[in-house]
């Protein structure tokens, strides 16, 4: 960054007015034109002598984990040379129009370089990493008779964690694992319901003797009694993310000649949110969730509980993203025995599909969750609508051919906490659904 600093065209423009009317007023013989003109003269002059030395440093902080209306907070710093007296700093990002601002410094005495901090505040509907904010900066000395060259620019980036929506109910797997949790399992154990009240036999603790059955049964005391309760159990979650596609509401951006809005959500940044929406449900209940990725070949990360689990989760989440091209799976990835599996997929060609089918034929419960963007159609027209709709055709079919297969489909887009809850509900009046058998 240089420091040099240059007069500005209103200060020469200003002391060649002064100099022309003190000419004028000199050869006229007229005092008081020459003291209008030499007023600026003499203050253009004694500007330009405290004109400023050095740079201008800009400085981004590290910004703070997005709030839950998408606003990025951090702390821009602006050191200037001594005399200075305002900057002007230029903020953009990528595809949106910049924001310009003049900021004056505070007036301290001494030889140091004058520091003004002030808050950044930047909205986006996207997650993942992306760009905070590109500065560039002008320095401003007194009078605005000089100004340094342009300084910068300074970007930063940020991770922008997805966010997670309050979910009511969200549905159970096949099978429960463990020997604790949660759910009331159909297993004998303690801490759940009811299960019987049977005679007393070997092995059968004797706190879980019911008196009162005792006494009613058998009022000489000449057989015992207990009560059998169903144990607890918890459930077993993958989470599939679907990454090979990322498209926005405008099927016109779907083949990548021309770019997504910035300010339309992604279906990748739909299927983030989901996710973590999930997962955090299920954390909560004291289950177990896992994260795979149908787009790239990597290790998946095991089903786990807990606060940690829960970060680890949603910071790979906003990590995820298309790698290039994607690679046609030989065989689907293999998961947990008796987990419950939802896939987040645009579902725009066979793969998700066909892997959810391959899960439901081994025994797994499916609920694929469709993230594609509330579509804008209105304007297509010829080729592009027809292609559009053609598309969609064979999207729903895919759909439908899932839900023959006993998949169950969730659209995220619509009221997902409501088609959650429905499939929860539905597991009390299945018998021995939700439980081991």
């Amino acid at each position: 960054m240089a420091d040099r600093w240059h007069v500005t065209a209103a200060a020469t423009g200003t002391v060649l007015a002064g100099a022309v009317l003190l000419a004028l007023g000199a050869f006229a013989g007229r005092g008081d034109v020459a003291l209008v003109g030499a007023l600026p003269l003499v203050v253009g002059a004694w500007d330009l002598l405290r004109r400023p030395t050095g740079e201008v440093r800009p400085s981004l902080g590290p910004p703070a984990r997005a709030d839950d209306d998408g606003a990025l907070r951090a702390e821009l710093s602006l050191e200037a040379p001594a005399g200075a007296v305002a900057v002007a700093v230029g903020v953009h990002r990528a595809g949106l129009p910049a924001a310009d601002a003049l900021l004056a410094l505070p007036d301290e005495a001494g030889p140091g370089p004058v520091t003004r901090r002030v808050p950044l505040v930047v909205r986006t509907v996207r997650t993942g990493p992306q760009e905070l904010a590109t500065v560039e900066v002008q320095g401003l000395g007194p009078g605005l008779a000089a100004a340094s060259e342009a300084g910068g620019p300074v970007r930063r980036d940020a991770l922008v964690l997805p966010s997670a929506a309050p979910l009511r109910e969200v549905p159970l797997p096949a099978r429960l694992r463990g020997l604790t949790g949660a759910h009331v399992s159909r297993r004998p154990g303690e801490g759940g319901d009811l299960r019987d009240v049977h005679q007393f036999h070997p092995g059968d603790r004797l706190r879980r003797i019911d008196w009162r059955v005792t006494a009613r049964r058998s009022p000489g005391l000449s057989e015992l009694y207990v009560r059998g309760e169903h144990a607890l159990a918890e459930a077993a979650v993958m989470l599939v993310v679907d990454s090979r596609d990322e498209v926005g509401p405008d099927p016109r951006t779907w083949a990548g000649s021309r770019p997504t809005r910035p300010d339309d959500p992604t279906s990748l940044d739909v299927a983030r949110r989901a996710a973590a929406s999930v997962a955090r449900a299920f954390i909560a209940g004291g289950d177990r969730v896992g994260l795979d990725d149908l787009g790239v070949v990597r290790r998946p990360l095991p089903p786990g509980g807990g606060r940690g689990q829960l970060d680890r989760i949603t910071h790979a989440l906003a990590l995820t993203k298309p790698e290039g091209w994607s690679r046609h799976r030989v065989r689907s990835p293999r998961l947990p025995s008796g987990a419950l599996v939802v896939v987040f997929s645009t579902f725009l060609d066979d793969e998700p599909a066909d892997a959810a089918a391959a899960w439901r034929r081994v025994g797994h419960r499916v609920v694929a969750v469709d993230v594609l963007p509330r579509l804008r159609t209105a304007h297509l027209s010829g080729r592009a609508a027809t292609a559009a709709r053609l598309v969609l055709v064979d999207r729903e079919d895919r759909l439908a051919d899932l839900r023959d297969l006993d998949v169950e489909v969730v659209t995220w887009r619509d009221d997902p906490a409501l088609a959650l809850a429905v499939l929860a509900r539905s597991d009390r009046r299945r018998p021995g659904a939700g439980v081991p058998r």
